[in-house]
């Protein structure tokens, strides 16, 4: 299943549940493989080494379930812009979902798009992927390559 503005407003939904609209914060919402949705947000620490991403919590439950994530979208309110800005996998994020293949598609800012966003692959965002150094033949390393 592809990204779509339904993921989108999962994540904006979430957001909203958790953050008053005059407060900073984000949200995540995952699609799995299955067709359900996961939506997660990033803790809030006085020591910021030991916060998440937003896209943490869902990607760890999908790992959990054993299902593939396929799309990943994630949202951030900046309340000095009065907007949501989505945001595109940090590399840490990037390299969570390198677990379910360069196919995962992940929400990228794109204000000439419905929305403001568009859909590009794991792939696309992240071409030269270092762990294809890796595998025989430089194809994308398996999951099972990933967890080993």
């Amino acid at each position: 299943m592809a990204l779509d503005q339904a993921l989108v407003d999962a994540a904006r939904d979430q957001l909203d549940r958790r953050w008053p609209a005059d407060e900073d914060g984000g949200a995540a919402a995952v699609r799995l493989a299955d067709g359900r949705v996961l939506t997660s947000v990033g803790l809030d620490n006085l020591n910021m080494s030991v916060t998440l991403c937003h896209e943490t919590g869902a990607l760890i439950q999908a790992y959990t379930l054993d299902i593939a994530v396929t799309a990943t979208v994630c949202l951030c309110r900046d309340r000095e812009r009065g907007s949501v800005l989505v945001l595109p996998p940090c590399g840490i994020c990037q390299e969570r979902l390198a677990l379910w293949g360069p196919g995962v598609e992940a929400a990228v800012p794109d204000d000439s798009a419905p929305g403001g966003w568009r859909a590009v692959t794991l792939a696309g965002l992240n071409p030269h992927y270092w762990g294809t150094a890796f595998t025989a033949d430089g194809a994308w390393p398996t999951r099972a390559a990933h967890s080993s």
